[in-house]
């Protein structure tokens, strides 16, 4: 689903580099534009990739702002088209194509290696010329006021995919994952900075070893907010700048499903505990034998408004990210193009409302984690984990 459904799969991206000086829309529609979707329905072509407008996958020309402005945000849709045939399907072509050369050159008992990829490659092209594209479509939302940039798609073939072709797009910039330790630095105090700094179990400053070393970030939030959820006030504050105003109330808590993950003997075990959960009695004896809780479902409330969320501890993507419904007031006045526009607007303003109670939620626990008193509140962890 794209990123105007009520549930999206969503993970976030820092914009590193400088934008040019000249007129960002100017520069923006050309680049998109240059590297904009190429249909191959009429072609043999097994692959294409660019960019297509939000809400129209046909479309690629982004000369008006319409196609992909709006306000301070960068709305577009990476589209990959790809052909694909059965492996048993392209084995059994080549087998018969191969049966045939050697029926025309009786005097050949096996094909040459040459000439058996020449009728691979062949039978490649003549069954893709007869297979229809299979497409696919994530939406992308680049906020040039703060550099997020935010994709719906959490699989790490399509982030590669992503990544490559933004910065081939963008030429001088790139993306940087927002990952566990990023999110913290942005989201905790400047006099806690330090205290975060000591905490980095990262031997160097590479993306990837700052998430691998780091795992303990998403391990002990979700285990924190579980310890919350049961014995202590699911009311927090916001604390984050965004929509919502600073110090208003919201609910946070974790329930229906909770992903937890060891070793073994055997290896890596992972064990996946949903529904309604009173006591997390299972949770909590899985933990006391050392597994850790790696992903959960999060629920945020506040006023009327609900969020859920699945959060993924490694790398803090957010899986079915829920968001309260876009409730329009009908206008026999308003356009089509106008309805979509508002419909986007209700959308970013309820998504950001969830991320900035979320990151709220996050900074919370920060403060707790890297304060002098961690060590009593976890032993009170310990101690409920232990008790019947």
């Amino acid at each position: 689903m794209g990123i105007l459904a009520n549930t999206v799969s969503i993970c976030h991206f820092r914009v590193v580099g400088d934008l040019p000086e000249k007129d960002l829309f100017t520069w923006s529609s050309e680049r998109l534009a240059q590297h904009g979707f190429r249909p191959i329905d009429q072609t043999a072509e097994e692959l294409s990739t660019g960019w297509v407008h939000l809400d129209e996958p046909r479309e690629s020309d982004f000369v008006a702002p319409a196609a992909f402005w709006r306000d301070h945000y960068l709305a577009f849709t990476l589209r990959r088209d790809q052909r694909r045939i059965p492996a048993a399907l392209l084995k059994a072509y080549i087998q018969v194509a191969e049966h045939e050369f050697l029926s025309a050159n009786p005097g050949l008992s096996r094909v040459p290696k040459q000439k058996r990829e020449e009728l691979r490659e062949a039978v490649r092209g003549a069954l893709f010329a007869r297979t229809l594209p299979a497409p696919s479509a994530y939406d992308a939302l680049w906020d040039t006021r703060t550099g997020l940039v935010t994709f719906t798609s959490l699989s790490a073939k399509m982030l590669e995919v992503f990544e490559a072709l933004f910065k081939k797009t963008f030429e001088g910039l790139r993306l940087v994952a927002l990952h566990p330790f990023a999110r913290a630095g942005q989201v905790i105090a400047e006099d806690l900075q330090p205290a975060l700094h000591k905490a980095n179990q990262a031997g160097t400053e590479a993306v990837l070893d700052l998430i691998r070393s780091n795992r303990w970030l998403g391990c002990d939030f979700l285990l924190w907010l579980m310890y919350q959820t049961m014995d202590a006030s699911s009311e927090y504050r916001v604390n984050q700048k965004g929509v919502a105003a600073e110090g208003e109330p919201f609910v946070a808590y974790l329930n229906d499903r909770l992903v937890l993950q060891g070793g073994g003997e055997s290896g890596v075990q992972k064990i996946t505990v949903a529904g309604p959960q009173d006591h997390f009695s299972e949770v909590r004896a899985a933990l006391h034998i050392g597994k850790q809780i790696t992903e959960a479902t999060i629920h945020l409330e506040k006023d009327e408004h609900t969020w859920r969320m699945t959060l993924k501890g490694e790398l803090f993507h957010f899986g079915a990210f829920k968001s309260p419904a876009v409730k329009l007031e009908k206008d026999n006045t308003v356009d089509a193009m106008s309805e979509r526009e508002a419909v986007f607007y209700e959308r970013m303003y309820l998504l950001e409302q969830g991320l900035q109670l979320f990151d709220s939620l996050f900074a919370t626990f920060l403060t707790e984690r890297l304060g002098k008193g961690w060590g009593e509140k976890e032993a009170k962890m310990r101690e409920w984990l232990g008790s019947d």
